[in-house]
């Protein structure tokens, strides 16, 4: 069975959504948000790292999905992201994991057919697919939501690989 670990990166809250796409659909393993506790930037990368090392050895997904950077009006902010990226990375390829990035336009528009959407329409989506009650922390919702549309997109590779097979 394949689980999927998405990751919803930020420098003080990084989402994280673990969910496995099984034969009757996909089902929700985990959620959560490590939430960093300190001003001194690269405390808080480690800390970043060793959330998601953590979460990623007690759950033992096989696969990562994360959102990737976008241009922001504040290069600051957009550095720190990236940075909050990478922390995030490496500890999903030092936890033995492949590494799969989509844009945040992929995610939506796998979710809730429209790239545009709005953050709340896709968090809708993200509880109605995994048949969630409660309301869900924003950044655990977008990191399901990132494991979601990494499901679709493996789905779709999956039957055009078949396709090919059958075609040759």
């Amino acid at each position: 069975m394949v689980s999927i670990l998405g990751i919803d990166p930020g420098s003080r809250c990084t989402g994280y959504g673990i969910i496995h796409d099984g034969a009757k659909g996909p089902v929700l393993v985990a959620y959560g948000v490590i939430r960093t506790d300190t001003d001194n930037f690269p405390a808080r990368l480690k800390q970043i790292y060793d959330g998601i090392y953590q979460v990623a050895r007690e759950h033992h997904p096989t696969e990562m999905a994360i959102e990737r950077v976008f241009m922001s009006k504040n290069a600051d902010s957009a550095l720190k992201l990236g940075q909050a990226r990478g922390a995030a990375i490496c500890a999903g390829m030092n936890a033995g994991l492949p590494v799969f990035e989509y844009a945040a336009r992929e995610v939506k528009l796998s979710l809730v057919g429209k790239g545009s959407a709005e953050k709340s329409q896709v968090q809708h989506m993200v509880r109605f697919l995994l048949g969630v009650g409660e309301v869900l922390p924003g950044d655990a919702s977008d990191a399901l939501g990132i494991a979601m549309c990494h499901i679709h997109h493996r789905q779709t590779r999956l039957r055009m690989a078949k396709a090919l097979e059958v075609s040759q």
